[in-house]
């Protein structure tokens, strides 16, 4: 009789146990859940998802997501892709990170004629238009994972960093000159953005797979938004001094356009996207 009491009463302390570490296996042995020392790496799911779905609704546009767009940056401000990273140090709690360090430039050369040329067909001579961008964001939280089950909720805070940049510059073939006059553009600079906030946040992760997940969020808290004005340089010959002349405006005045803007917000808000989440030792 003793025997068999000791028997039970392993029994449910191996399957308390159990289920307080969220241990759940597939047919084949592998974990379910995320454990700790777990490593996670979050994607955005909507490109995936918006392929997926329209393979459904006779849509010809479903060009299936790859690397090259789905990592693409093509905003100069920090709007593009930011990569989410999880660090389990137990079975309930995550350190959590955000990384996006863009910075690029293009280039793209026009043939025109040679003002000055003689010869029939005249010579070619280049305009060059370079463009240039900076995007930084930088994010890092606390989560809280409470569930033993394949539905996980999830809580805690973070803060986040970001800023941004961009300039134009334009370089011509054909010099100013008293038969060439006119005015253009030289260089156009971005307005800086710069954005800070710290948010609570609460929501689920659904395991779909052995080790993967998706995930939603709601999320309140503070968020501030600056944006800077932009600066265009351009140039004109003078005929009064021969000479070429050189000028920079700050912003777009009298064009009924808002040159610079800020934002400050308590409040709550989904966040944008359902995420896709891989873990791994």
């Amino acid at each position: 009789m003793k025997k068999h009491v000791l028997f039970s009463a392993a029994m449910v302390a191996a399957m308390t146990a159990s289920a307080q570490t969220g241990e759940i296996t597939s047919n084949r042995g592998e974990n379910w859940l995320s454990q700790s020392g777990d490593w996670g790496l979050t994607f955005e799911a909507t490109p995936l998802l918006n392929y997926a779905g329209n393979l459904f609704n006779g849509n010809q546009n479903n060009n299936a997501p790859t690397l090259q767009n789905f990592f693409s940056s093509n905003s100069s401000n920090g709007s593009g892709v930011v990569i989410g990273g999880k660090k389990l140090i137990d079975a309930n709690t995550a350190y959590r990170g955000k990384l996006r360090i863009g910075f690029g430039s293009n280039k793209s050369t026009e043939f025109v004629d040679d003002v000055t040329s003689t010869t029939n067909p005249p010579a070619i001579v280049e305009d060059v238009t370079k463009t240039n961008y900076l995007a930084v964001d930088l994010g890092a939280g606390l989560e809280k994972r409470v569930g033993s089950t394949r539905v996980v909720g999830i809580y805690g805070a973070e803060a986040h960093v970001g800023f941004g940049s961009g300039k134009n510059t334009f370089e011509y073939g054909n010099n100013l000159s008293a038969t060439n006059s006119g005015t253009r553009t030289t260089e156009s600079k971005q307005g800086g953005t710069f954005q800070f906030g710290i948010n609570a946040f609460g929501g689920v992760e659904w395991f779909c797979a052995p080790k993967i997940s998706l995930s939603g969020e709601y999320a309140w808290g503070l968020n501030m938004t600056s944006n800077g004005a932009g600066e265009s340089t351009t140039e004109r010959f003078d005929a009064a001094t021969n000479a070429i002349v050189s000028t920079t405006v700050e912003g777009s005045p009298n064009d009924d356009q808002t040159d610079k803007s800020s934002s400050f917000g308590i409040d709550t808000a989904v966040r944008g996207t359902i995420g896709i989440n891989f873990y791994f030792q």
